[in-house]
């Protein structure tokens, strides 16, 4: 049971962990829009997703500490998410200084990412509620 109950979590703390992360490689994006010969940056958001859950951070259990000394305790930290493969992409029309970010796509994936965040943060909400609500006596 708490099992389920670790993996369920562990996707949603997945989900948004790479919400996050695209958001800022978007914002990235956005930053250097006027920046000659920047490189407009992205990745696949199912595929990294796939990725973690797999064989990937969430099979791991975060960080592992090693300790140097008899006197050290034994530690685990939070999960050290990157992404694996950041990916260039290809521009609709180039411009003459060489940069690759398109204002307008950049704009409506940063949209679309954040409206995504704040949809996967009301499915955990509403998860969390859910289990709050199951394990309180009546």
């Amino acid at each position: 049971m708490i099992d389920k109950l670790g993996s369920a979590l562990n996707f949603q703390q997945e989900v948004l962990s790479l919400r996050q992360q695209r958001h800022e490689v978007l914002t990235s994006n956005i930053a250097n829009a006027d920046t000659p010969n920047y490189k407009a940056r992205d990745f696949d958001f199912s595929q990294e997703l796939s990725r973690a859950m797999e064989g990937g951070r969430a099979a791991q259990g975060g960080l592992s500490l090693s300790t140097t000394s008899a006197g050290h305790i034994e530690g685990h930290g939070a999960s050290s998410s990157k992404v694996h493969d950041l990916m260039y992409r290809v521009p609709a029309q180039p411009s003459l200084d060489g940069n690759t970010v398109d204002m307008d796509r950049e704009r409506a994936e940063f949209a679309d990412n954040a409206v995504r965040y704040q949809a996967s943060l009301s499915m955990l909400n509403s998860s969390i509620r859910g289990l709050k609500s199951s394990m309180q006596s009546e």
